[in-house]
């Protein structure tokens, strides 16, 4: 035990030489100041190109179109940080968990200490119901360690002199001494915390933005190429076509998009928090709706992590509620351990515990001996029982019995199997039968998994528990038997995962390492859980869920945390998640095709008419009346898929180009019609052109919210507010010449009658498009 003995523990100058040197017993935290969290929001692709336009704009001397799309920037940025400022507090609550009062043994005389003040070399005395504050190895004394939440592992540890006890174990039975030989970020606790901390996810969102600006931005350069090209032909001054060339990139770039998602995530966050699931990190509500791999821990999440019965197989003369007493009568509510409880409880619920007769003595359960013993007065005799390991009280009965056979056959399902003999006055020490016990799936698991992958979510389990305990959990829920051994894991991790269908006794990296080989191979990871063991795999995974009796550290790593038991609400959060993707399809579809209409409109009316068909302050208001008002797109009554959903990009691009291509018939119709027929001056043309864009923008989201034919399924009232509303105010800007020339009422009332009509007709192809892109 290097220099320091039992008897003495440390001197208070040597502990607090060792606290300089080794630091405080806590796990380190990251602080970013939140004005570093706010500025991040201007620090990403999007949020780059529209700074570039907003700079442009001013050295151009454009500073109202600079001021509103910076505005519209800032607006996107302060609704982001405001909802993602909950973000989670693991290493906080590791910390929480850390300080705690200890015994510890300085300058020769036990005294209390907080746990932070703990250094390697001092010596703590640990009793039941305490946390163990750092890495321990026992002196002397027993100890039963209940360490489900450090390794998953269901059933309850013995300790002795020797043993290692890690931070986090709760000490359910015993009393012992101990030389702390780790703290902090040292302990297994704390390396559980680093990988915590280190755990990264993706943005698929980010990622998604990016790709659809790709793509919009290499049309736009394709075009400023072809306009420019025609400037230079027709000696247009380059001073006139910049600032067109800057439009462009903004009409380009969905802005409102991530502010839209923030909405609609925010929104789905409160209809999930009635459903009892709570969101930490709105990012996990749109990644579960891609969701194709839930990889659930088994102890507390699966099963109960409670033991209960299983079996029971008496021997003659004893029956089965005979055997259950006599197992009973060697228990002690007193002593709290889970195998005494899981006994108690089952005589108690069939009523086996009535009429009692007084115990003479009681023995608990030791590691040496491997037995716990119980005396009664029974009829005037003595009535002695023991309970046990079987091959213990096997030699232990008379004649002794070969007991092998029945204890593999009933351990097969990884139960833990005890044996009970008693002895009844001078009968002599007689097998009464062997009890199994098992930590049970909860009620609702099966019927989970089921509904899970009927949604097309293929479900793993990972556990600290051994193969057969694992395999057989597995099989009871429908997960299925297909069990990855330690061994095999790291075959597994490199050339398939999903060649398994359980993961038995891994440990905390290995959960990690697990989610991020899904990830890399391309799938959308979801991780349930409930212990400090699971918290690096919550944070890493795009959806981390912890259940209802998770410890804190396990909910601030996870993104979604249950209120209820079992799993039963991470079904609400895929269906609500795929809701919510459906209204974001609506929306970028809907940008998309306004966004092509737009870029082609402009260039190509430049060329055609040599004229700009509208000014770039409309195109900015149009902005504000269109993308933002369509943010309502949020709140819009939507079903979900029965299948993880991920977005075809190119698909995407394509169905919404066809009908782009359709909406831009109507406007280049508007345009002609307005200036060849109506002979309209080019400012009131502009107004047509600005007022027509708005109202087919509208048409728009109903034509793409709704699969089917638009009339199949009724917007949100919030929906068809923010269109009311739109066309009304547009409608009174143009007609009152607002920011633009004005036009008389029965040519916009005229103009809305015709989009209507254009766009219902639009609507029978749209089906067949559709149904051609996978829609």
């Amino acid at each position: 035990m290097s220099e320091v003995t039992a008897l003495q523990g440390l001197t208070t100058a040597e502990a607090k030489q060792r606290l300089a040197k080794f630091g405080p017993n806590m796990v380190a935290e990251d602080h970013p100041h939140p004005w570093l969290l706010f500025l991040g929001k201007f620090w990403a692709p999007v949020p780059w190109m529209l700074e570039a336009t907003i700079a442009l704009q001013f050295a151009l001397g454009k500073t109202d179109e600079a001021a509103i799309i910076a505005l519209l920037l800032v607006f996107n940025a302060v609704l982001g940080f405001a909802q993602e400022n909950r973000a989670n507090n693991a290493l906080a609550l590791l910390r929480k968990r850390l300080a705690i009062q200890v015994r510890v043994l300085r300058d020769g005389a036990w005294r209390q200490a907080e746990a932070q003040d703990l250094v390697p070399g001092d010596v703590v005395h640990l009793r039941m119901g305490d946390l163990a504050p750092a890495d321990i190895r026992l002196l002397d004394g027993q100890l039963l360690l209940d360490q489900s939440a450090l390794t998953g592992e269901a059933l309850p540890v013995e300790t002795g002199a020797e043993a290692t006890v890690h931070a986090g174990a709760i000490v359910k039975r015993g009393e012992a001494s101990g030389e702390v030989i780790e703290t902090g970020g040292r302990t297994y606790f704390g390396k559980t915390a680093e990988l915590v901390r280190t755990a990264r996810t993706a943005s698929h969102l980010e990622t998604l933005i990016v790709t659809i600006v790709k793509y919009l931005v290499a049309l736009d350069a394709i075009l400023v190429a072809a306009l420019l090209l025609y400037s230079w032909m027709y000696g247009i001054a380059i001073t006139e076509v910049l600032p067109f060339a800057l439009i462009l990139l903004v009409a380009s770039v969905p802005i409102a998009l991530p502010a839209t998602y923030t909405l609609a995530t925010a929104l789905g966050a409160l209809e999930l928090a009635r459903n009892g699931v709570l969101v930490t990190r709105l990012s996990a509500i749109e990644e579960a709706a891609a969701m194709d791999v839930l990889a659930s821990d088994k102890t507390g999440t699966i099963t109960q992590n409670r033991l209960a019965l299983s079996a029971l197989q008496a021997r003659a003369p004893y029956a089965d509620n005979d055997l259950l007493r006599l197992a009973a009568l060697a228990c002690d509510h007193a002593t709290q351990d889970p195998i005494d409880l899981a006994i108690l409880d089952a005589a108690q619920s069939r009523g086996l515990l009535a009429g009692i007769t007084s115990r003479l003595s009681f023995i608990p359960f030791d590691p040496e001996t491997k037995r716990s013993e119980a005396s009664y007065v029974q009829n005037g005799g003595k009535l002695r029982v023991l309970k046990g390991a079987p091959r213990v009280i096997a030699a232990l009965v008379a004649g002794g019995l070969d007991i092998g056979t029945d204890v593999e056959r009933m351990a097969a399902d990884g139960s833990r199997v005890l044996a009970v003999a008693a002895e009844n006055g001078n009968d002599g020490l007689q097998l009464a039968g062997l009890v199994a016990l098992q930590d049970p799936p909860r009620d609702d698991s099966r019927l989970l998994i089921q509904d899970l992958q009927d949604l097309g979510v293929r479900v793993l389990m990972v556990s600290g528990d051994g193969p057969a305990t694992s395999r057989a959990v597995a099989e009871q829920v429908g997960i299925g038997g297909r069990v990855c051994a330690p061994e095999n894991l790291n075959a597994a991790i490199e050339h398939g995962v999903l060649d398994y269908d359980v993961f038995a006794r891994v440990l905390p990296e290995d959960k990690f390492r697990l989610v991020q080989a899904l990830q890399q191979s391309g799938h959308v990871v979801g991780m349930s859980g409930d212990g400090v063991n699971d918290a690096p795999a919550l944070k890493q995974a795009e959806v981390g869920i912890a259940v209802a009796s998770a410890t804190d550290v396990a909910k601030a790593a996870a993104s979604l945390v249950l209120t209820n038991p079992g799993l039963r609400d991470v079904k609400a959060a895929v269906e609500t998640s795929r809701r919510i993707n459906q209204r974001m399809l609506t929306y970028t579809m809907n940008k998309i095709i306004k966004t092509l209409e737009i870029a082609v409109f402009l260039s190509v009316g430049v060329m055609l008419t040599g004229v700009f068909v509208i000014t770039p302050l409309l195109i900015v208001l149009l902005l504000f009346t269109n993308d933002f008002v369509t943010m309502s797109i949020a709140t819009d009554n939507v079903s979900y898929a029965r299948a993880p959903e991920r977005w075809n990009i190119p698909n995407l691009m394509l169905t919404s180009g066809i009908l782009a291509v359709l909406v831009l018939i109507l406007s280049f119709a508007v345009f002609f019609a307005g200036r060849d027929w109506l002979h309209l001056p080019l400012t009131e043309l502009q107004t047509l052109i600005f007022v027509m864009l708005v109202f087919s923008g509208q048409g728009n989201v109903y034509l793409v919210r709704e699969r089917r034919h638009f009339w199949h399924s009724l917007p949100s009232k919030w929906l068809l507010l923010a269109s009311l509303l739109d066309i009304v105010i547009v409608g009174f800007f143009s007609t009152q010449g607002i920011f633009m020339a004005a036009i008389p009422l029965g040519l916009v009332s005229g103009l809305m009658a015709l989009v209507l009509t254009y766009l219902i007709a639009v609507d029978f192809i749209k089906i067949r498009v559709f149904r051609h892109f996978g829609f």
